[in-house]
């Protein structure tokens, strides 16, 4: 592997991306991540075909730490994580429902999500919950006992909750989306 290359952006010097890892990634997302946002949501990545799942951090710093980890500490400059990493979150809005407290706060856990993506380099897709259920054969219509039954289905080896059977869902669709 080949060593960071310096550049002289006005002063500050930023490692440009290794050039064996561009040439054996170019075209093909290696990590696929599904986020199912929200304080009762979950992180899911699926590498190489393993699924990986966690419940959604408890804090900024956690969340950070978590897509460090998912990502082996290969924090992007200038979009080369665009070579092995696609994140896909669900586009859930706040809904009449919800009190003004509720939906700010959901406001600001997916800007936050958003924002650590954006920092990381990972470039990321808003898919809607009807478009990923239906492709996963699973139209909840609500009903979060359809999205685990059917995760269970397809990943057998881990202990699906409520809090992380989305997450894998759109982890897989996304999986199965990508180049």
């Amino acid at each position: 592997m080949t060593t960071p290359k310096q550049i002289d952006d006005g002063g500050s010097a930023f490692p440009q991306p290794f050039d064996s890892v561009i040439e054996t990634e170019r075209g093909r997302v290696k990590t696929v991540i599904g986020i199912d946002p929200g304080i009762n949501g979950g992180i899911a990545w699926i590498v190489d075909g393993k699924p990986c799942v966690e419940k959604m951090p408890d804090t900024v710093k956690d969340l950070w730490e978590l897509l460090v980890s998912i990502t082996n500490g290969f924090v992007a400059f200038r979009g080369s994580n665009a070579l092995m990493f696609k994140a896909y979150i669900e586009a859930v809005t706040s809904s009449p429902q919800m009190g003004v407290k509720s939906a700010f706060t959901f406001g600001q856990g997916l800007g936050r999500l958003e924002m650590a993506l954006t920092a990381a380099g990972i470039p990321f897709e808003r898919v809607r919950p009807q478009q990923w259920q239906k492709a996963m054969k699973c139209m909840s219509g609500g009903n979060k006992n359809v999205t685990k039954a059917r995760a269970q289905e397809l990943f057998p080896s881990l202990k699906i909750t409520h809090a992380t059977a989305d997450a894998l869902l759109i982890a897989e669709y996304g999986r199965r989306e990508s180049p």
